[in-house]
């Protein structure tokens, strides 16, 4: 069995990596970190702890250790839980990362090769996710995972193209959940349509239907949405199960996930 990392790497670099006027996207790509290696920080740290200096410490060294902060729970590769859409799911209180069993995010999976049925800033329609089925010709597993390939791998951080990409609706969302989809998945940044999108639609239109009707989707239908996958273009179209554990965050609307495919 070869296991297939779908998880994108938390690198602080990538802060810097981000255009000017999405800075404050900061929290949701990576975290500040201050690093504290054996032979500096680590080692001035290790002796306050231990109540020695440093020419005490076995050969000199100390520990290594990371200092984490300004992150989101929603950071990288991360799983939403239904409290994220809203307070309810399917009229009742919606659930929190650590009330999802480890069982509901270790299913089987299928991916959806999108790359020719989508376009930036336009929604993902039923009849892309149609296409996109009968070409996998496997049916979406019941409780398992279908996996968005839009492409978006193409793109970094720093390329303007990774902030334009293809969302899903309230329609096509609904549409993979009432084929008995449970954990959906994306490459894109996001969801639903980018919030500048979906704020110039609603500014010409004033329908308030048009934000963030794919989250809000999952309050219909409880659904657990994967974003920032990445390593799509290595998986096989379907015929493998995939995890999707998140960290074991109380009371969280979402946790940062390590998804793994088993191939």
């Amino acid at each position: 069995m070869e296991l297939i990392d779908l998880t994108r790497t938390l690198d602080p670099a990538d802060r810097e990596r981000l255009p000017e006027q999405l800075s404050s996207l900061a929290p949701v790509i990576a975290p500040a970190v201050a690093y504290a290696h054996p032979t500096g920080e680590g080692r001035e740290q290790f002796a306050a702890a231990m109540h020695c200096s440093v020419e005490d410490l076995p050969d000199g060294e100390g520990w290594g250790a990371e200092l984490l902060t300004d992150f989101n729970s929603h950071l990288g590769t991360h799983v939403d839980a239904p409290l994220h859409y809203g307070s309810t799911c399917e009229g009742r209180p919606a659930r929190t990362i650590t009330d999802i069993a480890l069982d509901e995010l270790w299913c089987e999976a299928l991916v959806l090769d999108l790359r020719e049925r989508c376009e930036p800033d336009a929604p993902i329609t039923v009849e892309a996710l149609e296409s996109a089925l009968a070409d996998n010709g496997a049916p979406v597993p019941v409780g398992g995972a279908v996996l968005l390939r839009t492409g978006q791998e193409r793109y970094g951080l720093s390329d303007p193209e990774f902030f334009h990409y293809p969302g899903m609706s309230r329609e096509s969302t609904l549409f993979l959940a009432d084929l008995g989809a449970k954990v959906l998945g994306t490459d894109a940044a996001g969801w639903d349509l980018s919030f500048s999108v979906m704020a110039g639609r609603f500014r010409d239109s004033r329908d308030n239907s048009v934000l963030w009707d794919g989250h809000r989707a999952g309050r219909e239908r409880e659904v657990f949405i994967v974003q920032q996958l990445t390593n799509l273009a290595a998986l096989p179209p379907s015929g493998f199960r995939a995890a999707f554990f998140p960290i074991k965050l109380a009371r969280a609307s979402a946790a940062p996930a390590r998804v793994v495919a088993f191939v």
